[in-house]
């Protein structure tokens, strides 16, 4: 099968679950013996524009705008154009909230190339939600409707997509991870170096993600347990605000920012952890979540539809903004009470492998209906 593979970014370049996604997806694809590219936006100058990784093809152009945190590429709008709909079976598309992506349901509306697109999560952080509520109604709508299949995560966001008044086949394809990866037992690590008790944060620190929150949440935190500390795993443009959140609280000493990890360190770093706090006002259904579940760490998420039954049988979710709430609910898991069936739920239904055979033969299924 010939996959052409549209996502905005890809990692390594730009680290992130959804990336890794697109990623793993299209390297796993091509071990099964697939022809896979990925047309990607890239803004490194020093990657080419054509490169081979892991088994399948990367195609990059440079964005020529960027809007909301949307970066929009003429280069892949032409290559779009011209593609002859016979150089591939199947288009499959990553997250309706990029413009690469509304170009691809264009491409499938005039020129009849098939057409999946994965849902990573109805909302964006990088805009307030009432311009993503007219989006969806909308421009946002029309895409998933040009689909012949919608990939979603979970029944509840299956729903949501269909509230929204899409029509198209939607595909309930649960996310998954390497859970022989991400286990409880096996090497630890040197980057988290602490004898306390850890609160770990794995993310972006950027406003969507609330960063801010679990650093306050700390605070309250080493009321009960004062030689707790917070380590932050991430980039981003809030590390200079959080840095001065932390010494205003007085906390700066139990704060640590260990800037981007490397995909194969984070075993170790869940290993060395006793808690994960990721208090997002938007997400589809974190990898972050299901890795750290999967390695006996317990979760407190904010009350996010998608993930709250979820997160149940590994730990907690609190309403969204309530920092008193995420302090009681880690205080809960450094004292271990928490629902303790987090690994078992991970590995009987979010294998990584289940998710690419799944996809896969959606894939295929559209290819033979063309």
């Amino acid at each position: 099968m010939r996959i052409l593979r549209v996502a905005q970014k890809l990692y390594p370049e730009v680290p992130g679950g959804g990336t890794y996604h697109v990623h793993a997806m299209s390297r796993d694809q091509a071990a099964m013996g697939h022809d896979v590219t990925v047309l990607t936006v890239g803004t490194e100058s020093d990657r080419p524009h054509v490169e081979e990784r892991e088994g399948y093809t990367v195609v990059r152009y440079f964005p020529t705008v960027s809007l909301l945190g949307n970066d929009i590429s003429a280069g892949l709008a032409r290559h779009l154009a011209g593609i002859d709909t016979t150089e591939f079976d199947v288009c499959h598309a990553h997250s309706h909230l990029y413009f690469s992506t509304n170009l691809a349901a264009l491409k499938r509306w005039i020129g009849g190339l098939p057409l999946a697109i994965t849902n990573h999560g109805l909302y964006s952080q990088n805009a307030p939600q009432w311009v993503f509520d007219a989006y969806l109604r909308t421009l946002g709508r029309w895409t998933f409707d040009r689909a012949d299949a919608v990939f979603c995560y979970t029944d509840t966001d299956r729903e949501r997509v269909r509230d929204l008044g899409v029509d198209a086949r939607i595909e309930v394809v649960p996310n998954g991870i390497d859970t022989g990866r991400f286990r409880p037992d096996g090497p630890g690590g040197d980057r988290i170096d602490h004898d306390g008790p850890v609160v770990l944060f794995v993310g972006r620190l950027v406003e969507g993600k609330r960063p801010a929150d679990a650093v306050r949440a700390l605070a309250r935190v080493r009321d009960a347990h004062p030689d707790a500390a917070l380590y932050l795993c991430g980039e981003g443009p809030r590390r200079d605000d959080l840095v001065a959140l932390a010494a205003e609280l007085g906390i700066r000493e139990a704060v640590s920012f260990c800037g981007q990890v490397p995909y194969d360190d984070m075993p170790a770093v869940y290993r060395s952890a006793d808690a994960l706090v990721l208090p997002s006002r938007a997400e589809g259904l974190p990898r972050t979540v299901m890795e750290a579940m999967a390695t006996g760490v317990p979760v407190v998420s904010s009350d996010l539809p998608q993930v709250r039954e979820l997160v149940s049988s590994g730990g907690y979710t609190v309403e969204l903004g309530d920092v008193e709430g995420f302090a009681e609910r880690i205080d809960a898991c450094l004292e271990g009470q928490y629902p303790a069936g987090g690994r078992e739920r991970i590995v009987a239904e979010h294998s990584w492998s289940d998710t690419v055979e799944r996809t896969t033969t959606v894939l295929e299924r559209i290819r033979r209906s063309r």
